[in-house]
């Protein structure tokens, strides 16, 4: 049987979604069908995320079902993953204090929310 290390590495695209009824974050890898998961806070979202992507993934190896590739629309090579922006004092301090209450860094919290909009644009 193969091992799911090598699969863990793929950077598989990650929504993370509010749950607007029942609190907490709902996540979803879409290019492995199935492959949800929930946390209370984005930091436990994302670690379950990990957790249900190596089930899926065991699973999948045992069942023999093919584990396909990540979706790109384009190639990502043009991309760093970086960029710089420039926000107001107001808005900084805001997102802080929000990661701090959140228990996650600000990058984490503000990957969250451009996450969170990008999803609901694309919905």
């Amino acid at each position: 049987m193969k091992k799911t290390d090598p699969y863990m590495d793929i950077p598989y695209r990650l929504e993370i979604i509010p749950d607007i009824e029942e609190g907490g974050y709902a996540v979803r890898y879409p290019d492995l069908p199935g492959c949800i998961s929930s946390g209370d806070t984005i930091e436990e979202a994302l670690k379950n995320a990990e957790d249900a992507k190596a089930a899926w993934i065991k699973a999948a190896l045992e069942d023999g079902v093919k584990i396909p590739e990540p979706k790109n629309d384009e190639d990502l090579s043009d991309y760093s993953g970086q960029f710089k922006l420039r926000i107001p004092k107001s808005l900084h301090r805001s997102l802080s204090l929000h990661a701090k209450e959140e228990g996650i860094s600000m990058n984490q919290y503000c990957l969250y929310l451009l996450t969170k909009n990008d999803s609901e644009q694309t919905a």
